[in-house]
């Protein structure tokens, strides 16, 4: 009986090790090496059949890690992953700064002209600048004829519901800043409205008085087209005066109102269905808010024009605003 138990024995082992060989030769094939993998991706790519590539966005360095995809022998997928550094890729609408960067690829060389008087030598803005954050008047910057502004405000009184001055933005027809600056308030504010102004008591550090940026303003703004919305409450609010003619508002124009059932629409509303911009997210910055109108005046300038030539047709000789102005003459 020994003999052959010992038979039996040799051929269990015989068969162990055969299957112990099987299964290695498996795994080997199943995990290629680098070399493996190189050649197969080789040869897939001579035959037409590409090893299929999947690569990330990313902004800025990164590395490639080669991965075996499950289940496909020996394919190789190439995944490029971002650093740690990476910052996520921003899917949100454009900002209006952007957008009219964006816009002066179309503007015509008539409304540049009229804009700067045709004294402007190179009309190709290459690039666009930081914002300066309370940084006044923007020095070697060219006005022009129009100047687009925007005003945040805060609340005094009881409840906070009466508003007063606290932030003034003027942007050129391109859209450049020409003015930032707080204000500071001469009244006690019972209400910052943080959430909505963006402006808060650490502004008011380095904040301007009042009858300073007032002044400023005003030269800013003399024998020059202003285009705001509603901008008869940013100029009640800096306690200045401006000339109606001289005046293009964006709230008021009459192609606008179709997208708030005729009643006035709001500044966001009209940056969003007309622009594809996104504005007021959360805090406001009023430089934003005033690129915004100024490129929404810019898309539909040629409206304005004839809005406005209607409102105020030009004067004839012998008409009743020549007599006017003759009379008044006079009196001087």
């Amino acid at each position: 009986m020994t003999p052959e138990l010992s038979s039996n024995w040799k051929k269990l082992q015989a068969t162990l090790k055969a299957e112990s060989k099987a299964s290695t030769e498996r795994k080997r094939k199943a995990i290629p090496t680098e070399r493996q993998q190189n050649s197969i991706a080789k040869r897939r790519r001579l035959e037409g059949n590409p090893v299929q590539v999947k690569v990330k966005a990313a902004v800025g360095p990164s590395k490639v890690i080669k991965k075996r995809k499950m289940g496909s022998g020996g394919s190789v997928e190439a995944v490029k992953e971002p650093e740690q550094s990476e910052e996520p890729e921003d899917v949100t609408a454009p900002s209006a700064s952007l957008a009219l960067w964006a816009e002066d690829n179309d503007i015509s060389p008539k409304d540049l002209a009229d804009a700067y008087g045709g004294g402007l030598k190179d009309t190709t803005i290459k690039g666009t600048k930081a914002d300066v954050i309370n940084g006044g008047l923007i020095k070697d910057v060219d006005i022009g004829k129009y100047v687009g502004i925007d005003c945040e405000m805060v609340g005094v009184g009881e409840g906070g519901i009466q508003s007063v001055l606290a932030r003034v933005s003027i942007v050129n027809f391109h859209g450049t800043q020409v003015y930032d600056s707080f204000v500071k308030p001469k009244e006690f504010v019972t209400d910052w409205r943080t959430h909505v102004s963006g402006v808060s008591p650490k502004n008011m550090t380095t904040a301007r008085d009042f009858e300073v940026v007032q002044k400023e303003v005003a030269e800013i703004l003399q024998d020059r087209v202003l285009i705001g919305h509603a901008i008869k409450n940013d100029l009640a609010a800096m306690m200045l005066g401006h000339p109606r003619k001289d005046i293009r508002d964006t709230s008021r124009y009459s192609g606008f109102r179709k997208f708030s059932n005729g009643r006035t629409p709001s500044l966001r509303k009209l940056a969003k269905e007309l622009l594809g911009v996104d504005i007021q997210g959360g805090e406001h910055s009023s430089i934003e808010d005033a690129r915004a109108t100024m490129l929404l005046f810019r898309r539909h300038k040629s409206g304005f024009d004839v809005e406005h030539a209607q409102r105020y047709p030009t004067a004839t000789p012998g008409s009743k605003k020549s007599k006017g102005q003759k009379k008044k003459k006079g009196k001087r």
